[in-house]
């Protein structure tokens, strides 16, 4: 910042060079964030867990065919079946940890648990967002400040 005579005349002349070329300052908008519709929050909490749920059953897919097709899942079976099976003698008291690693058994415990994450994070945003609309009355809400790009 300039002060005196000579700074006035330097930063009068850059305003005028801006206003010349049609350059602006950016403008800025002070808003308050007073209320959150519910029935908005709960759709798109809604989407936004849809893909994470399909994200998480891609990524359990995924990480099942690797660790199959190392033989990871046959190791286990086989070490158990050898740890249990010698204790009792010829096969007595054997755990069927195959059926474990089935899967139909994994995938479908992972689409129960995205199923669960679907509906629980979407009740808890829609209740998010109704005890935001309750502290707002009683606070005044969120003040944000918006600017243009330059």
């Amino acid at each position: 910042m300039n002060f005196g005579p000579a700074g006035d005349r330097a930063e009068s002349s850059k305003k005028d060079k801006d206003k010349k070329l049609g350059v602006r300052p950016p403008r800025k908008a002070h808003l308050v964030l007073r209320r959150i519709e519910p029935w908005s929050a709960m759709k798109f909490s809604f989407v936004v867990s849809l893909v994470c749920f399909v994200v998480l059953f891609v990524a359990v897919a995924v990480l099942y065919g690797v660790l199959s097709a190392l033989g990871v899942f046959s190791s286990i079976t086989d070490t158990v079946n050898q740890l249990t099976s010698g204790a009792g003698g010829a096969g007595a008291g054997t755990i069927d940890i195959a059926s474990w690693f089935e899967p139909v058994r994994i995938l479908g415990y992972a689409a129960l648990l995205g199923a669960l994450n679907v509906v629980l994070i979407t009740a808890l945003s829609t209740l998010g967002a109704v005890i935001y609309n309750i502290s707002a009355d009683l606070v005044g809400g969120v003040e944000v400040t918006f600017s243009e790009a330059e």
